[in-house]
């Protein structure tokens, strides 16, 4: 039985602590700068109990499900405190700076940098529902982390109900990242700001629904994403820039062939992926 320490219970802290509470026996500790957030914890049951100066010293596993900022602050401010050995691991959906900022702070814990792909269009302790994890991947940026802590990480994210782990660096993940997760609120923020959006009502349907969704975005959390995967961010909206420029000239200068083409190129990549 493991002593963990969740600091930040949002939607994704708390959805770990859910997650961790229902499906293992391991005694659970929270932080969260809201005190109402702490009490629905405690009431609920999702936490044993608010995590004080001496859980932090005594945690086997601290997860860090807060800003990056305020993540490495966490772990520079207690890293002579930490026991010997403590794991200690992130949700943050950015892993270059993260993980290159921790490999500086020295200490006796091990760090496993992860992002938990999972989420919901709202936010907070309220949103959290373990039931988002069920079937998606944990992706680990282990760096110097030793094979025991990946594997105590791995695990604990199998039992949260993971369906897979994806083990890779950090430049990698900020790459693709980028593509697969960044572009997409990219869109989907652009996409609403058209005029049209107040009018959107009796004419929309399912296109409307799929390509706004995430449009409802937490601005602050997602500012701090796209500034920090900059380069790769910038690099995939060119990529997307191009191509939306190559369909919007054939559709003005009424080429047909051309714009079949390109739209045929793009079903025939789509229906690849689904192999």
């Amino acid at each position: 039985m493991k002593k963990i320490v969740v600091v930040g219970l949002g939607l994704i802290g708390g959805s770990i602590a859910k997650a961790l509470k229902r499906n293992t026996s391991h005694v659970i500790y929270g932080i969260d700068i809201q005190e109402e957030v702490m009490l629905d914890a405690v009431s609920f049951g999702v936490i044993d109990g608010k995590a004080d100066f001496q859980h932090i010293q005594e945690a086997d596993i601290i997860y860090l499900c807060t800003y990056p900022a305020e993540a490495i602050h966490f772990i520079d401010t207690y890293k002579n405190d930490f026991k010997l050995g403590c794991i200690i691991t992130d949700t943050c959906g950015i892993k270059s700076h993260i993980c290159e900022q921790v490999r500086q702070i020295k200490g006796d814990f091990i760090f496993v940098g992860a992002h938990p792909m999972a989420g919901k269009e709202t936010s907070g302790f309220s949103a959290s529902d373990s039931s988002i994890f069920i079937g998606a991947s944990y992706i680990i940026t282990p760096g110097e982390a030793s094979r025991e802590a990946i594997e105590e990480v791995s695990n604990l994210a199998l039992s949260m109900g993971f369906g897979k782990i994806v083990i890779t660096t950090p430049e990698n993940h900020d790459r693709m990242i980028a593509f697969t997760s960044q572009v997409p609120h990219v869109i989907a923020c652009s996409y609403v700001m058209s005029p049209a959006c107040d009018a959107h009502k009796g004419f929309s349907a399912g296109s409307y629904r799929d390509v706004s969704r995430v449009a409802d975005i937490n601005a602050e959390l997602w500012t701090h994403l796209f500034l920090e995967n900059q380069k790769e961010l910038v690099s995939e909206l060119d990529i997307l820039i191009e191509h939306l420029q190559k369909i919007r000239n054939r559709i003005e200068l009424g080429e047909e062939n051309q714009l079949h083409t390109l739209l045929e190129t793009a079903a025939m990549i789509k229906r690849r992926d689904k192999i």
